[in-house]
């Protein structure tokens, strides 16, 4: 089975839906399973300086009244899965090429070491409030990773993996995707949104006919 998830690394539905992911597959754990990280910006036009917290919820949402009452749902949401968001401690709100760059880089370390990394990057921007704009930043949660810092800064401070990240994010639009999570199963069965393991079950059915399906062929 194959899952493709289009996600941003400041999307904090996209960290509910990874961890609702997680439970659906310790429920139902599945053999021989790919999981590929695919970038998705919720802001393109974000400057690479990224912007001030309370300036980005003025533009997004028309204040930090409107972004509250938003905000109240994810945490809920939240709460049911564990995830201690900290909304309050994000200063900046950063452009997400580089993040999504630094997942490309943790490829190199197999299936477990861009799961460290992905989930640095929501614990760190989510809970922590750190600016993932910064490249200090972007290292640190690659060396929590247990990978190589001075690689991961080298790797970061060149423009390397950045016009895939691009065309992968330009490819999302095209396929439809204007939202994220973003679960694409066997590149076939589509499911957009960040849904309990019970949904998720029944996509897992759909991709494991389909496997079986293709085996007798």
């Amino acid at each position: 089975m194959q899952i493709e998830i289009y996600s941003d690394t400041i999307c904090p539905w996209c960290y509910i839906g990874k961890r609702r992911l997680e439970r659906a597959l310790a429920e139902r754990p599945q053999e021989a399973l790919e999981i590929t990280w695919r970038a998705f910006q919720l802001n393109p036009d974000m400057p690479a300086e990224g912007m001030d917290r309370q300036a980005y919820l003025q533009l997004k949402f028309g204040g930090a009244e409107n972004a509250r009452q938003v905000y109240d749902r994810v945490r809920e949401a939240g709460r049911e899965e564990a995830i201690p968001f900290a909304f309050e401690a994000i200063a900046r709100t950063p452009n997400t090429i580089d993040s999504h760059r630094l997942v490309r880089f943790a490829e190199a370390g197999g299936p477990e070491a861009v799961d460290k990394v992905v989930q640095g990057l929501f614990d760190a921007y989510f809970i922590e409030g750190r600016d993932l704009g910064l490249t200090d930043e972007l290292v640190a949660v690659a060396a929590a990773a247990g990978l190589d810092a001075e690689a991961a800064r080298a790797f970061l401070i060149s423009d390397e993996a950045a016009a895939p990240v691009r065309a992968e994010d330009n490819r999302a639009r095209q396929i439809g995707i204007q939202g994220v999570p973003t679960f694409i199963f066997n590149g076939k069965y589509v499911l957009s949104g960040a849904h309990p393991p019970e949904v998720l079950h029944q996509l897992f059915d759909l991709a494991l006919q389909d496997d079986a399906t293709t085996a007798a062929e």
